[in-house]
């Protein structure tokens, strides 16, 4: 099994910045599919960024050039820093991973971009 933890949402202005944190129960390299989604009220879950395999990403074109997936494998911990934020980034963000052809998911923090 993993266990996903994430952190570092909150409220931020239009054009502000966060860094969301995914501490993962089991190493990063292990797992083989690795990222974030986003969820806004009244709409579907969708990718925002995520390893694909190996040092491979994949971004929401909505979110290319702003945002930026990351990860430190001695802390088994993935990263997202979201630059340039808009309140069309308002969401639920959640960490996902895949592992043994299993979907696992963090519990979610809110990011909430003021106008």
């Amino acid at each position: 099994q993993v266990q996903l933890v994430e952190s570092g949402g909150g409220l931020v202005q239009a054009g502000g910045s966060l860094r969301l944190s995914c501490a993962t129960s089991r190493s990063v390299l292990t797992i083989g599919s690795m990222g974030w989604y986003r969820q806004a009220p009244g709409k579907q879950r969708e990718l925002v960024a995520v390893f694909t395999g190996g040092a491979s990403t994949n971004y929401a074109s909505s979110v290319k050039g702003r945002f930026t997936i990351s990860r430190d494998n001695a802390k088994n911990t993935i990263y997202l820093q979201m630059n340039s934020l808009n309140p069309e980034d308002t969401a639920v963000y959640y960490c996902y991973a895949k592992y043994v052809f299993r979907d696992y998911w963090g519990q979610g923090t809110q990011v909430t971009v003021a106008s």
